[in-house]
């Protein structure tokens, strides 16, 4: 596996501030292995110790940011398709232990971890995938967004990227999580421990995400609590033409103890009546 060396931070972030840098090949070379030790697991784009807080490692998505001036337009060939791009495409799933269904992707620069499986879906450079972890059909995982073990990516979910600015967060999906047909995360929204979202839940960072559960709501945005069953909701406001609509979400209860991760998460939602 791949280890990130002690000046590999200062080489990319000097190399970011001066483009002309690149044109020395050690720090062409700084900026290989930091790709190679994202692929590899060894580096994160974001990360939590301890069950504190998370950390985005800004240097990190600025090397993926200069992997992008540095590397070439290649073609290849994978079977009958055939690609022209930039990033190869992520090699050795089998020694990883990962499940991948053609014609699933994964860029280089993603790490998968073992034990999840990719039906045909698309994971970009940067992404991080947990163990036992299923990316469904038509889900896609976006650039940097970090998924944590046990996560179940239900078809057509949309993981959205986010590559710049370089100190932003990225999507934060950590385990246990459910993440509904059609749904779609964006914007840096972090799902805590155990979230469950219906069908169709859509979350950026200025979605009001309203917990009813209770006597009085409760609006969160940007990020979603442990264990929340969530799903999509309107609520009315007022503009100069008149009372409409908007979308919101609303956390409609808890998961319960007895929910089993791996079987049973549709339960969780059924529980309260949701689609799924």
């Amino acid at each position: 596996m791949s280890s990130p060396t002690p000046d590999l931070e200062a080489r990319i972030d000097a190399a970011y501030a001066d483009r002309s840098l690149l044109e020395d090949a050690e720090t062409r070379g700084a900026v290989e292995q930091t790709i190679a030790c994202l692929d590899a697991g060894s580096l994160r784009v974001a990360s939590q110790s301890e069950e504190g807080p998370w950390s985005v490692h800004a240097w990190v998505k600025r090397a993926i940011l200069l992997y992008f001036g540095v590397a070439k337009m290649e073609t290849t060939s994978v079977g009958p398709y055939e690609y022209h791009d930039k990033i190869p495409l992520k090699t050795d799933f089998e020694a990883a232990g990962v499940r991948v269904v053609p014609p699933a992707v994964a860029r280089r620069g993603a790490f998968i971890e073992r034990g999840a499986v990719l039906m045909p879906s698309y994971v970009n450079i940067g992404a991080y995938v947990g163990a036992r972890t299923m990316v469904d059909t038509w889900a896609t995982v976006g650039s940097c967004a970090q998924i944590g073990a046990d996560v179940h990516l239900s078809g057509g979910v949309g993981i959205g990227g986010v590559l710049e600015p370089p100190g932003a967060t990225p999507v934060i999906i950590e385990d246990g999580c459910f993440v509904g047909s059609r749904a779609i995360v964006v914007e840096g929204v972090h799902l805590e421990p155990e979230v469950v979202l219906g069908a169709n839940v859509v979350l950026t960072a200025s979605t009001p995400i309203i917990d009813v559960s209770g006597a009085e709501p409760v609006t969160h945005k940007g990020r979603v609590p442990a264990r929340s069953v969530v799903i999509p909701g309107t609520r009315t406001k007022s503009f100069p033409a008149g009372d409409y609509q908007v979308a919101c979400a609303l956390i409609i209860g808890q998961r319960k103890q007895s929910t089993d991760q791996r079987t049973s998460l549709n339960e969780a939602l059924r529980d309260f009546g949701v689609q799924v």
